[in-house]
Order: structure tokens, then sequence, then C-alpha cells
């Protein structure tokens, strides 16, 4: 559920304006690997969702948890950005990081 998620604790904490700074960061993000199609699975799984039935804010959305998540794991476990991680990510949508398989 995406309320008792990790992205969603740490936004609960953030101002609005913060908050809206960050939600635009993440949407610039996702619109810049479509436009330069890196990594190519970002288009791919925006097409993918949308396919599946899902409008594009929403797809939007789930695809902005996902580059959340790997930012707040980055920062969170000082660690590097793992692109292969992402892109597992991006394809395991609209199931998110950090929700478990059934």
């Amino acid at each position: 559920m995406v309320r008792d998620s990790p992205v969603a604790r740490s936004l609960s904490a953030m101002k609005k304006t913060e908050k809206q700074r960050l939600k635009a960061a993440i949407l610039e993000v996702i619109n810049n690997q479509i436009r330069l199609n890196d990594p190519p699975e970002t288009k791919k799984t925006l097409i993918r969702l949308r396919a599946q039935g899902f409008s594009e804010k929403e797809a939007l959305k789930l695809m902005g948890y996902v580059v959340a998540s790997e930012v707040f794991s980055v920062i969170g476990e000082k660690r590097q950005y793992d692109a292969k991680k992402y892109i597992a990510a991006l394809e395991g949508l609209p199931r998110l990081p950090w929700e478990k398989e059934e």
C-alpha cells in the first residue's frame, strides 16, 4: 500500500512546498529519461502501463514512486545508484518496489 511505504513516510514529514518541488523534480527525471530514451525501459514502462489501462497521469505517478524509492534508498543506505535495480522496479510495475511478490 502506498500510504505505508517508505516513500510516503518520508513525504509526510515534508512541507507542502517541498513536496511540490520534489514531485516536479521526479517528473522531470522521468520526462528526461523518456526524451533521451535512457534508460529505454522508462519509455517502455510508460507504454506498457498505458496499454494495461492506466492513464498517463497514473502511469507517471507509479513510475515516480520507483524514482523516489531509488533516490531514498541511495540516500538512506549510502550506496551508489543501481541501474539494474531501478530497471527491475520499473519492469515490476504496477507492483511497487516495497510491495512483496505474491
